[in-house]
Order: C-alpha cells, then structure tokens, then sequence
C-alpha cells in the first residue's frame, strides 16, 4: 500500500499553480493548493540600459503585455523559466546563471559589468544580494519595481492542515512564501503548531535562500532540489514523502 502525500503548494493563482497542481497530481501526490502570492502590477517599465535583468516569469509577462522589448541591451535573466519566457516573447537572452539565484547572476556577470549601467526589473521583495554585488562589480545599477507580491485574502488552509498533522510534505518556492506562510498561521493564532506540524512532514525549498529563510523560523527543510526549478522541487518531495510511489 502507497503512502498518501498531501502536498502543500504555495504558487500565485495562476498557471504556475494550475501547473504545480497538474505536476504533483501526476506525481500521485494529492496536491494542497494555497496560493500565498498574489501579483499588483506597478505599471513600471525599465529605465534604459547597457543591460537589463529580469528575476521572473511574471515580469517578463507584464513587459510583454505592455509592448516593452529590450531594444539593444543585453538581456539577463534568472533561471531557464524566465529565460524561456523571455524567449517566447521573442527577446534574445544573453545570459543565465548556471546557479538560479541572485549570487549566481552577480558571478555571472561580474566581469562584463564594470562601467556599465545594469537595470534590474522585478518584484519589490528582491534580494539586496543582487543590486549590491553588481554594484560591487563597478555597475551603475538602478531598480524598477514591475509588481508587488501581496498575501491573498483567505490564504493559510494548508497551515490550519499542517497544524493538525495533516500536511506529508510542504513546498516553498520563494523566502516570501515562507514568510506569508507563516503570517497566515499567526492571523489564526496556530504559528507554533503549524510549524511544528511541518517538521513532521518532507519540507521542500526550491533554493538556499528560500531554505535559508525556513531555518530561521524553526522549519527544518529536508530538500533543496540541485536545480531550482520547481519540476525538480516537486520530484524530489514526492519521492522523498513516498517513495513507494515509483516502481
């Protein structure tokens, strides 16, 4: 007999959860949607610039809907879901980190920034790493926020489940998931058993720093994928939480 794998997944409403929820399904998991991000557009565009980066999905897709196309600069992007939805929006993309973070980005770029002006565009949750390692590297950097990443009205049911020891496995895609996770939990006055709760389950974080928020809140995290993409979060949970369920 399986192992029942209730997995919580934490992705904004849209079709990253729609495809998280497909994903863990298809896994034999039994996917807990409780989407702890929603989107406001600023309706900011980037500043020119010798190179523009770009941190995600969804600020590539706020600058595409509005007709923005980097033009001349060099485009970087973080991770092969923006780079590939950089693409799909038929801009070239010059540069990935083999490391999906903002150290990765920042070493990757290190030596092709000095003197140059860098624009980086995304959500107003980035990690300072980025703007001060580029500056570091002799950038003129400047930062246009695109979106704000707000906890959705409702949000926290998966905290209410890993509280009563009803939650397998929990999968954390950002610091900010974890932090919104957890505020959902104080608003119903249970943080310290929904935390309590997630560390009888296979806690998942898509990368160091996401891991490293977890931690500093008490959640032990049993997995950060070798790459940080969530099909490999997700694998490597359910396996983990189940292994049974691969013959």
């Amino acid at each position: 007999m399986t192992q029942q794998v209730r997995a919580a997944v934490f992705r904004p409403d849209d079709d990253r959860l729609a495809d998280a929820v497909e994903l863990l399904d298809s896994l034999g998991a039994t996917p807990v949607a409780d989407p702890m991000l929603a989107i406001e557009p600023t309706g900011a565009t980037p500043e020119d610039a010798e190179f523009v980066v770009l941190t995600s999905k969804t600020g590539v897709e706020l600058l595409a809907a509005d007709g923005w196309n980097p033009g001349e600069a060099t485009l970087c992007c973080i991770g092969p879901t923006t780079a590939g939805a950089a693409r799909d929006a038929g801009w070239e993309v010059e540069h990935v980190p083999e490391e999906y973070t903002s150290a990765g980005l920042v070493e990757c770029l290190a030596d092709d920034v000095a003197g140059a002006t860098v624009e980086v565009a995304r959500s107003d949750h980035g990690s300072q790493i980025l703007l001060d390692g580029l500056r570091d590297a002799g950038a003129d950097v400047h930062e246009t926020v695109l979106y704000r990443l707000v906890r959705p009205e409702g949000s926290g049911g998966a905290a209410v489940m890993a509280a009563d020891g009803d939650l397998e496995a929990a999968l954390f895609t950002s610091s900010l998931t974890v932090e919104h996770f957890l505020d959902a939990a104080a608003d119903r006055g249970i943080r310290d058993e929904t935390i309590a709760g997630l560390n009888d389950a296979i806690v998942g974080a898509i990368g160091p720093p996401t891991r490293e928020t977890a931690e500093s809140h008490g959640i032990e995290v049993d997995i950060v994928p070798d790459e940080a993409t969530f099909d490999a979060l997700a694998c490597d949970v359910v396996e983990t939480a189940a292994p049974t369920y691969h013959e």
